[in-house]
């Protein structure tokens, strides 16, 4: 792969002379005292800005601040109208959009697309402060407000939607987020090599309609140049040798020898047939393949599967070739995904001048993101788990970008130095996973070739270092530090990694559980388990024995809190009686449950979308997937992973029953549920549900408001 130019390669740009800012203004006075008579860059977000880099808006926002550029951030503006937009006067170069470090749907509903009534990301947790697909909104008042400043799309909510997706609160295909938002381009995943080459290259003076060369990048062209190899996805995919050489989804451990198939070679359009072509990689840099159109796949389901599948197999920076997709007569064009961010460069971002507390606007208003937060630090990214419910792959990637010893030991010393309340305990060393730092492929060349969507599944790569002696080091270098007398893990702990080095579980839980450990099996049955990609429940027997080992010989008390998904593609009535049944005979009783939440672009969504399986080869008659969309069948699911709550036993008896299992009704180890309700049982919040007149009445309001956001009927009318 070859090296990217590195973030701190850049000459600065001649602004660099106002020096650093305390806070990236929020105000004319504040660049008044500055000294800015405007800004060059602004950076609109759905978040309150937190000078943190655990908020996007600060890590993007610092960067450009330190190639010399003056930013200014517009935070949670008030859309009704474009005066807020206004605030800090036109930027010279581009207004940068971006939702927030959530995309604004899932922020502001839940999987049963109820509206949410608080905001994390909002001071004192205030619900309703941004408005639905916000990067849409803020797009068109930054238009209304200097309409010749060109919009750079960004952030999670335009990563995921940057191509033709199944949109789950309106229930169908969307356009790709550039087209509806009329951005001039839409920058995917962390997005620092591209958004500090674009700014470079605007501010000398390039159009933004010629830059069409930056990797990580998606823009609107009118046809592919003459010069570059169009493939069409739909014969990538068919039998045969050329399915055998580039498929990614494939169910084998044998992970090198398909690695270096791909290695040798790979296959290019000759006229109008395909060739194999000895080390194409070298042409790999203008090829282009082809999806089926926005107005295919909205409507024909097999084909939106097969374009998810496609798409997923372009994602390896070292051979992702770039991909278009026709929306009406627009041309969408992705280019491939940019290349991993080295340790130094890494160190350099995480390294900025954060003030690593919110904006003094705020006052003493809380915001509990940050206040989860502030005493944790990131210390890797990406994941290569590839589970097809997370949307961290998709936006990060699946090479792990981890950060050297030094730099996370001199943030460590920082929070201890200058966090306000800080008390000697780190509430986390970790990032999208708390067990993958500096974990990585044995060979580069293989990890350049390789299309498996999981280093994990079905099995633990052959290829994958999994030694955890880098991560064990770290840890006990850092409760070491003076002042320090505890450090947390709560990232998600990646358990089937983690029993492959006993020495690292015997570190975590002797030192760096707080009491609980929560980890996320997600299921027990096969069936759910191979549609998320995930691990049999073996491996959380395996790694239970070792916990509950280390704890016994370090004299602690301490407890696994497994997390479980219901209603996830590929799960049935059954597979939730048998993990309740798992559940009761293990006593585990779950407060919350979480139901699968069908996010834009995952995998999994486009099984829930198409009942199709994007995991193998996408045909009209190919494998079906059962599908959970009823919100009768959701319910329940959710009543099984608390069936020991009374208020969920009628349903769950009347299911048992409708399956011919009614010997799991009664009293004993081996019943779920008991025949009959607890004497004098009134249902939680029974008063509540009387059906008053104000009652009703709170329902209809409800109802047309979730009408107004989704576009969906309302629920009283169903």
């Amino acid at each position: 792969m070859k090296a990217a130019r590195p973030l701190f390669d850049y000459d600065k740009y001649w602004a660099e002379c106002y020096g650093t800012a305390p806070f990236l203004p929020m105000s004319r006075a504040e660049m008044d005292e500055l000294g800015w008579d405007s800004c060059d860059i602004i950076i609109v977000t759905g978040d309150a800005y937190v000078d943190h880099p655990s908020f996007g808006m600060a890590i993007i926002g610092r960067l450009l601040e330190a190639q010399g550029f003056r930013v200014g951030i517009i935070a949670q503006p008030d859309w009704h109208s474009k005066l807020p937009f206004e605030a800090l006067g036109k930027p010279n170069l581009f207004f940068g959009v971006a939702a927030g470090n959530m995309d604004s749907m899932i922020n502001r509903y839940t999987a049963d697309r109820k509206v949410r009534n608080d905001d994390a990301y909002t001071p004192d947790g205030i619900g309703g402060k941004r408005p639905d697909r916000c990067s849409l909104v803020y797009s068109q008042r930054c238009k209304e407000a200097y309409g010749d400043v060109p919009i750079v799309l960004g952030g999670i909510e335009a990563s995921l939607r940057r191509i033709a997706h199944y949109d789950y609160w309106q229930d169908k295909v969307r356009r790709s987020m550039l087209v509806d938002a009329h951005a001039d381009i839409l920058l995917y995943g962390n997005a620092e090599r591209a958004i500090v080459e674009l700014a470079h290259r605007l501010a000398r003076g390039e159009s933004i309609s010629d830059i069409r060369d930056i990797r990580g990048t998606a823009f609107l062209r009118k046809d592919t140049p003459k010069d570059w190899w169009e493939i069409d996805s739909t014969r990538i995919d068919r039998p045969g040798r050329i399915d055998a050489i580039v498929s990614p989804y494939v169910n084998t451990q044998d992970t090198e020898a398909c690695a270096t198939k791909q290695a040798e070679g790979e296959t290019e359009p000759q006229g109008n047939v395909l060739r194999f072509v000895p080390d194409a990689r070298k042409n790999r840099s203008r090829s282009v393949i082809r999806l089926p159109s926005y107005e295919k796949v909205r409507n024909d389901k097999a084909l939106y599967a097969h374009a998810n599948r496609v798409l997923h197999l372009e994602t390896n920076p070292g051979n992702a070739r770039a991909l278009v997709q026709a929306h009406g007569q627009q041309e969408l064009w992705l280019n491939p995904p940019a290349k991993p961010l080295t340790t130094a460069e890494m160190d350099y971002v995480f390294g900025l001048p954060y003030a690593r507390v919110p904006h003094p606007a705020y006052g003493d208003a809380n915001i509990p993101a940050y206040e989860m937060i502030r005493f944790s630090v990131n210390i890797m990214r990406g994941c290569f788990g590839g589970c097809t419910f997370c949307s961290i792959t998709e936006h990060e990637g699946r090479i792990i970008q981890s950060r050297s010893e030094e730099s996370i030991l001199e943030e460590v010393e920082k929070i201890r130095d200058t966090t306000p309340g800080f008390t000697g305990v780190i509430s986390d060393l970790g990032g999208p996973t708390a067990n993958m730092y500096r974990l990585a492929c044995k060979s580069k060349k293989i990890e350049a070739a390789c299309r498996r969507p999981s280093c994990v599944y079905p099995g633990i790569c052959s290829n994958l270092n999994t030694d955890h002696s880098a991560l064990t080091q770290l840890y006990r270098k850092t409760r070491a530090l003076p002042g320090i007398k505890k450090v947390l893990i709560a990232s998600g702990l990646r358990y089937d990694l983690a029993i492959e080095d006993p020495e690292y579980v015997k570190e975590l839980v002797t030192h760096h559980v707080g009491g609980y450990l929560k980890i996320a099996p997600e299921h027990t049955e096969r069936g759910p388990l191979d549609k998320m990609m995930k691990p049999g429940i073996g491996s959380y027997d395996r790694f239970k024995e070792l916990f509950e080992k280390f704890s016994k010989e370090a004299g602690k008390e301490q407890y696994l809190i497994p997390y479980f998904i219901a209603a996830h593609p590929g799960t049935t009535d059954l597979d939730m009686v048998n993990l309740a049944l798992w559940l009761k005979k293990y006593n585990f009783r779950a407060d919350q449950v979480q139901a699968f939440y069908p996010s834009p672009m995952a995998t999994a969504t486009a099984m829930y979308h198409t009942s199709k399986n994007p995991l193998r080869k996408v045909t009209y008659d190919s494998e079906k997937v059962d599908i959970v969309k009823s919100r009768v069948k959701r319910t329940l699911h959710k009543a099984l992973l608390r069936y020991h709550d009374p208020d969920n036993w009628p349903m769950i008896r009347k299911a048992l029953k409708e399956m011919k299992l009614e010997h799991l009704i009664g009293s004993g180890p081996d019943k779920l549920v008991p025949a009959n309700q607890p004497r004098g049982y009134k249902p939680k919040g029974s008063a509540r549900r009387k059906n008053t007149r104000q009652a009703h009445e709170k329902r209809v309001q409800r109802g047309k408001a979730l009408t107004q956001h989704t576009g969906l009927p309302p629920r009283t009318t169903r």
